[in-house]
């Protein structure tokens, strides 16, 4: 599996740390022990405060150059991390950005709307445009590069969360790094652990993963559709992934496992479970985690140590996809609008 062979432009701090959460495995531990958490730091890809978007763009900011765009076009949700990471990529480049966002959650507050990953895709130079819930945002994203095309610009489409089989090669290299960051320190990964949404962060770690034989088996807690749908996401983009690399048919259906119980009311919507796990994160290891994705993630996790899903002394590998930078959309959910001492 030669990745050498792909385009690729350095756009991250790599390799991200891979951490030791000692004092979140002591506190989740029972009377008989638990498993040891790990953490591989993808907050900390260095783009924009960073993400596991950035690894995605390194493929597909160099397959844009290649093809001789001038302009990147992009969607997400209101808060989309992939937004702000592709505006800060396209600054770097001296490209022209345009982002196009979906009102997923319903929220018209100025901290939602305004502040966050918003306010940093502005920062970056990035225009915006702004649709309803619902909208065909692929469709959205075509008509608008058709019209640039008119102008004489030359635009590339980066679909919503760079999730292709181009972008999920960032993930193929993560793939690679955690095998040999773990082989450097003789860690034996028993489990990846991620929040999926998208599909190109678990599909590109599971089609890595499966290219290297490395027989270990990622879960992917869910952010937004159902497991089944979740599931067949990921396995079709896999499948590309795997085709992409030159080695179709090595990912099978038995690899992509999505657990979609953690999701709450739907995308963006908060949770209980994702404001224990974002203040837990913070108090006992120092990490910020983020609303969307990773708060998500870690909800669902931490649930499942405490129903014995891992076995006593396994060794779990936490993804952080990044997206800290979102915290500040959402001071009302994690109530920490006020300091303690006034409450």
């Amino acid at each position: 599996m030669n990745l050498a062979r792909f385009p690729r432009i350095r756009l991250g701090h790599l390799p991200t740390p891979l951490e030791p959460m000692e004092n979140l495995s002591r506190h989740l531990a029972g009377p008989d022990g638990g498993p040891n958490l790990w953490i591989k730091r993808d907050d900390c890809t260095g783009l924009s405060t960073g993400g596991n978007k950035t690894r995605k763009l390194e493929y597909l900011m160099a397959d844009a150059l290649a093809q001789g765009a001038d302009t990147v076009i992009t969607q997400g949700a209101t808060q989309s991390n992939h937004a702000r990471q592709t505006a800060a990529a396209a600054a770097k480049l001296g490209l022209a950005c345009h982002i196009l966002l979906e009102d997923r959650t319903g929220y018209t507050d100025d901290a939602y709307a305004q502040s966050g990953n918003v306010l940093l895709d502005r920062l970056h130079g990035a225009s915006i445009a702004r649709f309803p819930g619902g909208t065909d945002m692929q469709a959205q994203m075509e008509s608008m590069a058709a019209e640039l095309r008119q102008a004489g610009r030359k635009p590339y489409v980066i679909p919503g969360g760079g999730s292709n089989a181009v972008g999920a090669l960032g993930y193929v290299n993560a793939a690679l790094e955690l095998v040999a960051q773990a082989a450097e320190i003789g860690l034996r990964v028993d489990h990846v652990v991620h929040a999926t949404g998208s599909s190109g962060t678990q599909a590109g770690l599971v089609a890595g993963l499966v290219a290297l034989n490395s027989g270990i088996p990622v879960l992917g807690i869910g952010v937004r559709a159902p497991r089944e749908k979740q599931e067949a996401n990921v396995l079709a983009l896999a499948e590309k992934v795997a085709t992409h690399l030159g080695l179709p048919g090595i990912v099978k259906a038995e690899h992509v496992v999505a657990n979609c119980d953690y999701v709450g009311q739907g995308y963006g919507l908060p949770t209980e479970g994702m404001v224990a796990a974002v203040t837990l994160l913070a108090e006992k290891e120092g990490i910020l985690l983020d609303p969307v994705y990773s708060g998500k993630g870690m909800a669902g996790l931490i649930d499942l140590v405490r129903k014995g899903h891992f076995k006593k002394g396994e060794n779990v590998v936490f993804v952080h996809t990044g997206g800290a930078v979102g915290l500040f959309a959402y001071p009302d959910a994690l109530g920490v609008a006020t300091d303690k001492a006034d409450a």
